[in-house]
């Protein structure tokens, strides 16, 4: 089993970006362009690394190799956005990997496109490229080109090399376990070891609500990969597990006027196997709360006032900053109510909710989260 923290080092100390490997400050899937330049480079290390794995580490700085984090990203749904523009579309998978010097709440991207061994196009037109276009490796950059000869394969001997390097064992496993218990001792780490093989660690402040369990500030790694399953600051999470699987259930926390429920959003299961591989299954869980479109107008237009007030720079008084905090998730509110430019709103709003205070970005963040999980099923 690779240890994916070490393999994210020995890419980084090891290569400049080539045909198999590229590296980005940060991703933006929320807007067209940010997915249309993502897909050029999955379609480009595809067809210039047809029979290696071929990466993306995101979270780097280009100019000096600092890893400086980028914020935890658990869309399971990113295969589909492959197979919707791609033709020949390789299996993609996105992890999120911890580092010791990086805050809680930040993670190294780790973007793994199997080998795939045909030549991948884009199936429609995305901001800018076209149709058709068929992308490949020119040194550092992804290029539109014609495609007339047939690919070397001049990678697998670097590839294999990089992972056999960053193959796992006892000594890796032992100190993961080690810093995470350290790192959450006040939020009640535990461990469990499953098949005998694999050492799952978690930890969340703990909750009971009518005889439920419930955590939060949730923090669920797989110590044998150095892979983060699931971090949220703020959700309610109820956690089971038995000899072969693990189960997570997050819930999300909306309603209006002071009057909250908690809504299930999704269940993760992780499997483990006898034959030292895992699974990892989501299924979306949420059904939107619906309201009285009289009081959704009123919150709608209230919030737009509450923005024009932010992004002039005025000063808010103490209501309006109770109403601030639940801006985010009541414009989300009213886009599953059918207000559809409620989105556009919540978009506009971000620079200034992140300027304004850490907490209420946070519950911007936490949204976006939801609405990226709602949208792409």
């Amino acid at each position: 089993m690779i240890n994916k923290r070490l393999l994210i080092k020995n890419l980084l100390a090891h290569n400049d970006e080539n045909s198999f490997y590229d590296k980005k400050r940060k991703l933006n899937l929320s807007y067209k362009e940010g997915k249309a330049k993502f897909l050029k480079h999955i379609c480009a290390l595809s067809n210039s690394n047809p029979k290696n794995n071929s990466y993306i580490v995101i979270g780097v700085d280009d100019t000096d190799n600092k890893i400086v984090g980028v914020d935890f990203f658990d869309d399971s749904k990113i295969q589909n956005l492959i197979n919707a523009y791609l033709t020949s579309p390789p299996i993609v998978m996105y992890e999120n990997i911890p580092f010791p010097h990086l805050q809680d709440d930040k993670v190294v991207g780790l973007v793994t496109i199997r080998p795939n061994n045909k030549i991948t196009s884009l199936r429609k037109n995305i901001w800018k490229y076209y149709g058709g276009a068929v992308f490949f490796r020119d040194g550092s950059i992804s290029m539109p080109k014609v495609f007339d000869i047939e690919i070397k394969d001049i990678n697998s001997e670097v590839v294999a090399t990089i992972e056999r390097h960053a193959r796992n064992n006892i000594e890796l496993t032992l100190d993961g376990v080690f810093d995470f218990m350290k790192k959450r001792e006040d939020y009640n780490p535990q461990y469990r070891v499953f098949k005998e093989y694999f050492v799952l660690c978690w930890a969340g402040q703990k909750k009971e609500v009518k005889d439920e369990v419930f955590f939060s500030r949730v923090d669920i790694e797989l110590i044998n990969e150095q892979r983060r399953l699931f971090y949220s600051a703020l959700d309610e999470v109820s956690i089971n597990h038995t000899e072969n699987d693990f189960t997570i259930v997050e819930y999300v926390k909306l309603g209006l006027h002071h009057n909250f429920k908690y809504h299930k959003l999704e269940e993760t299961v992780i499997k483990f196997e006898n034959n030292a591989n895992y699974t990892i299954d989501t299924q979306l869980l949420f059904e939107a709360p619906q309201f009285d479109k009289k009081v959704l107008h009123h919150i709608y237009n209230s919030n737009n006032v509450l923005l024009e007030k932010l992004k002039k720079g005025l000063t808010l008084n103490p209501n309006e900053v109770n109403d601030l905090k639940n801006l985010s998730a009541t414009y989300l509110i009213c886009y599953l109510n059918n207000f559809e430019n409620a989105i556009e709103k919540l978009e506009e709003a971000k620079p200034f909710l992140k300027a304004y205070n850490p907490f209420i970005y946070d519950t911007y963040k936490l949204t976006m989260r939801i609405l990226r999980k709602v949208k792409y099923n």
